[in-house]
């Protein structure tokens, strides 16, 4: 407005005339700004409404070709397909006991199912139908004639990866990520798009573009996330295998909240091409892809199938080691580290729990088990992990989030990040008598502050990871068994409770292998021992978590699995132990 002035005065207007023009001048700029923000407003509707539009079509054009082919079909029963495992299936497709039409079209039947309960599915991929017919005909690759599902940050030629922003609709990919690719060289068919939060760095799973995603074993229960659309089709029966991805605990936590497995590999032991984020360049705490799957002998055959010299050839960059099968197979009795409590984020009585049975069966089996706690823990929550993720001060993040509206569901978490950074620090000096967990957190949001800083952290990160493998050679342990995250969240605790990933963001800062087996179910004791829950601090963090997992009976508990840097063959190994002892100890 003051420049308005300047400029009028220097016309040698009187000051009447320039007051008055100043003020048309200035309500013209008001109206104008405001007549941009309905524009962007109306653009963002429109948006919106074009992608459900898009997927309500696809949908509706998916069952229209399922009715087709069931009434040409009459003799088909999908209840027997749908109950095999990924690797009886490929046995059944390629000793020709199964056509690929019969499977695919089954399970397509299951996705519209399950996601008009779930709202799981963000497209289906309308190609697969062409593809499907290519594939029949030629009978090749490990995963000849699977439907596979893709989560919806991935690229596929054709088809938009928004990661939930309504600013990144309308930008189709122009080529299938890597992974994608190699999937449809090895005969699988990628069938449908799946769910998930808004921006990615949640672990719930809702967006303003298609909503929120549901958990399979209890409606009034999220799912999970980020990749919580795949753990909510695959728990519910419309996928035998799915791809997502973690930073932070994307893959397991759905995997837990759903009943199902999930492995989140060493970063760079399968291609990140096409695979999008937001946070590209972020190297504190690296994300990576992942298979999720009902069993484990499936997200086995899922990484046997990427793991082939036509990734390595697509992104050099992914070290040429393909699975190796000795490992995995082998039977030597473990070296095991047990945790209970990491001394961060004290484990529900049902994630205690699970843990102590698994020891138990581990033990009978003939395994060494013995006490492990992590190094440092709330130095590497806020320090390492959240100042790493967020190393700029939130600022690509808000960048990310300009012209969309902010989801429900993220809110509590999202909003400190619009904070000024002079008052995250005063919040954060304010708060460090009163909560030492609320200070740390306005700390870290903070972000370094400058490269000569953010190259310090990288360091402090190499260092804590030496550090916690020299802990482990201490020790002389072959792997870790330590507690899940579960069970499945009441609504809109999620972005209330970041403090709860000390127990799976640790893996990915490290660059460990994890992967998650579920074992057990929530008792009536479970929860009449919740009611005396008090967590390690007792404080406003531990009181959400305990109202976040009430009313949980009967929904799945998981343990985690752990292992070292590029073992990643020795953690589907020891995931694949557990998963028999638990069976065998339920007969």
């Amino acid at each position: 407005m003051d420049n308005v002035k300047q400029f009028l005065q220097g016309l040698r207007l009187d000051s009447r005339t320039a007051a008055l023009l100043t003020g048309a001048v200035c309500s013209a700029g008001a109206l104008l700004a405001l007549v941009q923000k309905i524009h962007r407003h109306q653009v963002a509707k429109e948006k919106m409404q074009k992608a459900r539009n898009r997927r309500a079509d696809g949908l509706q054009r998916a069952e229209q070709a399922v009715l087709q082919y069931k009434k040409s079909h009459p003799g088909i029963d999908s209840a027997p397909i749908l109950a095999m495992s990924l690797p009886e299936l490929t046995n059944s497709l390629q000793e020709g006991l199964l056509s690929p039409e019969d499977v695919f079209y089954s399970y397509m039947e299951k996705t519209l199912d399950v996601n008009k309960d779930l709202n799981c599915c963000t497209e289906i991929l309308l190609e697969s139908f062409d593809q499907l017919k290519t594939v029949a005909s030629k009978k090749e690759g490990l995963l000849y004639g699977i439907p596979v599902s893709i989560k919806e940050n991935y690229s596929i030629k054709n088809h938009d990866s928004s990661c939930g922003l309504i600013t990144q609709l309308d930008q189709p990919a122009e080529e299938d990520s890597v992974i994608v690719e190699v999937l449809k060289r090895q005969g699988a068919i990628p069938f449908v798009k799946t769910n998930l939060p808004q921006a990615l760095l949640n672990y719930d799973c809702s967006n303003p573009i298609y909503g929120q995603t549901l958990n399979p074993h209890n409606l009034q229960k999220t799912s999970g996330g980020s990749s919580g659309g795949e753990g909510a089709l695959i728990g519910g029966g419309g996928s035998v295998l799915g791809f997502g991805s973690d930073i932070g605990g994307s893959i397991r936590i759905p995997g837990s909240f759903c009943g199902i497995c999930g492995f989140k590999p060493t970063p760079c032991r399968l291609s990140k091409r096409g695979v999008n984020s937001i946070y590209p360049g972020q190297k504190s705490v690296p994300s990576c892809s992942g298979p999720m799957a009902r069993d484990v002998d499936s997200l086995v055959l899922g990484m046997q199938a990427l793991l082939c010299d036509h990734m390595f050839s697509l992104d050099p960059t992914v070290p040429p080691v393909p699975f190796n099968k000795q490992i995995y197979q082998s039977s030597k009795p473990l070296r095991i580290g047990y945790q209970e409590n990491d001394g961060y984020t004290q484990p529900t009585p049902s994630m205690t729990r699970s843990v102590r049975e698994v020891k138990a069966l581990l033990e009978q089996a003939g395994h060494t088990l013995v006490p492990y706690s992590p190094l440092k823990i709330q130095y590497a929550m806020y320090e390492l992990i959240l100042k790493g993720v967020l190393a700029d001060g939130c600022a690509s993040l808000i960048q990310k989030l300009e012209g969309n509206s902010l989801d429900p569901c993220l809110r509590p978490q999202f909003i400190p990040y619009y904070f000024p950074t002079w008052l995250k620090k005063t919040l954060s000096f304010l708060l460090k008598p009163l909560s030492p967990r609320g200070s740390d957190s306005f700390s870290s949001i903070c972000g370094v502050g400058s490269v000569q800083a953010l190259w310090q952290q990288h360091s402090a990160v190499e260092e804590y990871i030496h550090e916690t493998i020299s802990e482990w050679r201490r020790l002389n342990i072959d792997v870790l068994l330590c507690p899940m995250i579960g069970p499945a969240y009441n609504f809109y605790y999620c972005s209330k409770l970041t403090s709860v990933l000390s127990h799976t963001g640790i893996f990915n800062l490290l660059t460990f292998p994890a992967g998650v087996v579920p074992v057990s179910t929530v008792t009536a004791e479970d929860e009449e021992e919740l009611r005396h829950y008090k967590g390690n601090f007792n404080d406003f963090w531990d009181k959400l978590l305990k109202k976040a997992v009430a009313g949980g009976e009967g929904l799945p508990m998981a343990v985690q699995c752990v292992a070292l840097p590029w073992q990643d063959e020795l953690c589907l190994r020891f995931m694949k132990e557990v998963e028999q002892l638990v069976k065998q100890s339920r007969k």
